[in-house]
């Protein structure tokens, strides 16, 4: 009787530990973060944060013209100190806990982004599926404090429109943290980020009147993919180039290009499905590397004259043209990394250690320098037309200029 009497004292103590929330944080004492960026301003770095109002964002006192965000900026000798320095000004203590974007400045980059990585890593609270991104021509704090429009909040806009460009413009690439870290820890590739640029007078941007009328001046845009050798920036990739890039790496979702007509116009033709395969092989001592790229797409417009899409040979020569361009695209993208660069953004040297470890044991040291820069890389693109739209014969046939 006395023993049951003890356990049961016991689970009392137990479930009395248990129930409560002993780190409980109620909500009016956290400033929610949706968005932050880091720049560095001399030896000091500057982190600023977008904070969710929710008076501002609640459907009934919305409408009273205030923004929906607050932007807290503070600077540090390390980016922890910024942090809590923000305090100074905040009547809130920042959570970061729904972070969707996280900004590394350019000069910040440039220098190298090791520390900003190492802190998001080792913090607790802090969910890794945002997205990094590194600002192109301004720094992290301008680009965030751009009004947007349709989203309330600018990240929430800034977030959706990098997955939704991904998935239907190949260019842009969505980067967690844990996608960054893994580049940077792989043998055999170095990581890339998407940019981001304002377009338009910042100064305009971060005033009501940018979202005030049906034009917005100045907009946020996803531009080009920055180029890393380890933790530093070392340069860009253009649109073309970018597109090339997400090409070999795979994942291409969906795409829109297109091809010079035989007399004059243009046919466009989009993608709808893509999968890569790299694979590396070493015969005597020498790498080698083999890309293989299928690739469904359907015609999307035809702007050319006397072209009969209802002809297998039609479509059979357009798909030839298709992959000719694709080719040159991917192959313009290596040859310039390879010239420019001279670093393994495309993960060939993990490639060469699937396919022959022992060989890659030799190779790695100086994959970069001694191997990659004159890598010979073979790309095969097999592409297929499924459809050619509701229409096969197009009505300017039957037009007069």
């Amino acid at each position: 009787m006395i023993r049951k009497a003890a356990v049961l004292m016991w689970l009392c103590i137990v479930a009395a530990l248990l129930a409560g929330c002993w780190n409980r944080r109620e909500l009016n004492e956290l400033g929610i973060a949706v968005a932050a960026g880091v720049d560095k301003i001399g030896d000091r770095y500057r982190l600023t944060v977008q904070v969710v109002d929710p008076g501002q964002v609640t459907a009934k006192k919305g409408a009273n013209g205030g923004a929906s965000a607050t932007l807290y900026t503070s600077e540090g000798d390390t980016i922890l100190e910024a942090a809590r320095r923000i305090t100074q000004i905040s009547p809130r203590k920042i959570y970061l806990s729904h972070l969707r974007l996280y900004l590394i400045g350019e000069s910040l980059a440039e220098e190298g982004i090791g520390q900003v990585l190492d802190l998001l890593s080792r913090d607790h609270e802090i969910r890794t599926d945002f997205y990094l991104v590194v600002t192109k021509g301004a720094s992290a704090m301008d680009t965030l404090k751009i009004m947007t429009p349709l989203e309330p909040l600018p990240a929430n806009k800034l977030f959706a429109s990098l997955e939704s460009s991904e998935k239907n413009w190949s260019p842009t690439i969505a980067v967690t943290l844990d996608e960054l870290i893994n580049d940077l820890t792989c043998e055999g590739k170095h990581p890339v980020m998407t940019g981001l640029q304002i377009l338009g007078d910042p100064e305009v941007g971060q005033e009501k009147k940018n979202i005030a009328n049906i034009y917005t001046p100045t907009q946020l845009q996803y531009s080009g993919l920055a180029v890393f050798k380890k933790t530093k920036l070392i340069g860009w990739l253009n649109e073309q180039e970018s597109r090339g890039y997400h090409h070999i790496h795979g994942g291409v979702k969906s795409s829109v290009l297109y091809i010079p007509c035989p007399d004059s116009g243009k046919i466009v033709v989009e993608t709808i499905r893509s999968k890569t395969n790299v694979k590396g092989k070493v015969a005597q001592g020498d790498p080698r590397i083999e890309i293989k790229v299928q690739v469904e797409a359907n015609i999307a417009a035809v702007g050319c004259r006397n072209l009969d899409l209802t002809d297998t040979a039609t479509i059979a020569e357009l798909e030839k043209r298709v992959e000719t361009k694709l080719v040159d695209i991917m192959d313009t993208t290596v040859e310039k990394v390879q010239k420019e660069y001279g670093i393994d953004i495309f993960g060939f040297g993990e490639a060469i250690r699937r396919a022959d470890p022992g060989a890659w044991k030799t190779m790695k040291k100086n994959w970069d320098e001694e191997y990659f820069t004159h890598l010979p890389v073979d790309i095969h693109v097999d592409l297929v037309i499924r459809r050619i739209g509701t229409i096969s014969d197009s009505f300017l046939n039957q037009t007069k200029e």
